[in-house]
């Protein structure tokens, strides 16, 4: 069972190091205040310096990856599912009476502790194997713990997609992030030629081109909305620099813009409009953390998420949009139930806030919006949103982050389950058809990082088993529910020899679809 705070296996000590009789102990939580890691320079360097504390305190027992110490070996995987966090958290700072495993917690602080233990499951997943990649996924039969069912290609030839929408006569609309919007027909056929006259993006590492959606009363609207990455109004680009190989070139000020538009009968973009766009004093030269997935409520009205560009201030400012959940009206006014719609300073379409780069959002058959979000080093997070909330980060994360040294704060929500190591979630979707009837009520979650299909049971507010249907075809940027009731995915290929492309790599891509086998 899957506790809030609780999610990520916790690395087992060995066998009979804790007593099966011991009731779970109510997670620890340091206060939010200023951490002795502050001035860490990255999370990489704080890993680095966590690693040597676990050399000094704990390697001589227990040894390194690939090393044998006379206590067992931490980094084995074997020892990965016996425990949560906050049994070994208590192991750590309490120590193991009768045995060689003395109490830490006078000797390193709470902070320190929390971040081994996030350390110890970066490390031991660094010594396991790669999944093999597997170029081509067609006809491959998944026989997983309550359906069977075999991928189909639907379409092949896209160039890094982003997010993928149904029409009701069942074409798709699939965005490209270099700018293109797509079009696949019934046929399954990927038209040659993208959709004309669509706004131009600004495509730079991990902006362009995003996510797309369509009107809950598409047969009467005609309206399609678009999340895409825009440079800043009335900035001039200076000449372009000679680069040094393998060197990126500069990122200008750019901001997530919403917009929506329709077709024509020539498949043109028309009657564009401007639902979002923030002040042009907030755009920002950083090339990281857009977010930008869309929905609607059970209202109708459109949700989108904005990341906080790397900044992680932004996101317990509320009068930057930089870093939250937003709700408008689909004509692009504020809901007047909107938690900050009266509050002076803040962004009147704020939903909730405290988030970090938000990339997947979905609501459940009651109503319950659910996200997905990446964390810094481990800590992604699977949230139940409340409007209002504040979600912590900037202040709290259950991943290595410089800055942040506490877990959980009383008036902050916690996530409902974390990844440590990271799967760097992107989509979600909560299945609602009959195809596969064992998954109805299900939420699925793409992991780009983690390259897999993951299938969440719920009950109520609470995850209670997961599963990963395939892990082996590269990275999964999205899923959603066809009119047939079969679940869509997004794929990117990796391109080269192996899959450790960096997120923001543009590779080819592909539409595939779950059909199910008796």
């Amino acid at each position: 069972m899957i506790r809030r705070f609780g999610f990520a296996a916790g690395l087992a000590l060995g066998a009979g190091l804790l007593s099966a009789q011991a009731p779970p102990p109510a997670p620890p939580a340091s206060p939010p205040t200023t951490p002795a890691n502050a001035g860490f320079g990255g999370g990489r360097e704080l890993q680095r310096l966590t690693g040597e504390r676990f050399t000094e305190n704990c390697g001589g027992c227990h040894g390194a990856p690939g090393t044998v110490g006379r206590a067992p070996n931490l980094f084995d995987q074997r020892l990965l599912s016996a425990h949560n966090d906050e049994d070994l958290f208590r192991i750590v700072t309490k120590g193991i009476e009768g045995a060689e495993m003395p109490a830490f917690e006078e000797v390193l602080p709470t902070e320190q502790i929390w971040q081994l233990i996030a350390w110890l499951r970066l490390e031991a997943e660094n010594t396991q194997p790669r999944p093999q990649f597997i170029a081509d996924p067609a006809g491959a039969v998944i026989a997983s713990e309550q359906q069977k069912f075999r991928i189909d290609v639907v379409a092949q030839g896209l160039e890094t997609p982003w997010g993928l929408a149904f029409l009701p006569d069942g074409r798709m609309l699939v965005t490209e992030r270099a700018g293109q919007l797509r079009i696949i027909d019934r046929k399954g056929r990927l038209l040659p030629q993208a959709v004309k006259n669509t706004p131009p993006v600004w495509e730079r590492q991990d902006a362009g081109l995003m996510d797309v959606a369509v009107d809950p009363d598409y047969r009467k609207t005609g309206w399609i909305y678009l999340s895409l990455v825009e440079l800043k109004p009335g900035y001039q680009l200076p000449p372009a620099p000679a680069l040094k190989p393998g060197e990126r070139p500069p990122n200008h000020p750019s901001m997530t813009v919403i917009v929506r538009g329709r077709l024509n009968k020539k498949g043109e973009w028309v009657d564009a409009q401007t639902l979002f766009r923030a002040p042009l004093d907030r755009y920002t030269p950083s090339g990281v953390h857009y977010g930008s997935r869309l929905t609607f409520d059970p209202q109708g009205r459109l949700l989108f998420s904005m990341g906080e560009r790397g900044d992680m201030k932004n996101a317990q400012d509320l009068s930057t949009p930089l870093g939250k959940l937003h709700r408008i009206n689909r004509d692009g006014s504020i809901p007047a139930d909107n938690p900050f719609a009266s509050r002076p300073g803040a962004v009147p379409s704020i939903l909730s806030w405290g988030h970090r780069n938000p990339q997947g959002l979905a609501h459940d058959a009651v109503g319950r919006l659910w996200e997905a979000e990446h964390g810094p080093s481990g800590g992604d997070e699977i949230n139940l949103i409340q409007p209002g909330g504040n979600y912590g980060w900037g202040v709290v994360s259950m991943g290595i982050q410089p800055g942040i040294s506490a877990r959980a704060a009383s008036d902050m929500i916690g996530p409902v389950a974390y990844y440590t190591p990271t799967i760097a979630p992107s989509g979600i979707t909560l299945y609602r058809g009959n195809r596969y009837p064992a998954w109805s009520g299900n939420l699925f979650v793409t992991g780009l990082a983690g390259q897999q299909l993951r299938r969440l049971v719920l009950d109520g507010e609470r995850i209670t088993h997961q599963e990963v249907l395939f892990k082996s075809y590269g990275r999964v940027r999205a899923v959603t529910t066809g009119p047939d009731g079969l679940l869509y995915v997004l794929l990117q290929r990796p391109t080269g020899q192996g899959t450790g492309q960096p997120l923001s790599a543009s590779t080819p891509g592909l539409v595939i679809k779950l059909e199910p086998l008796p």
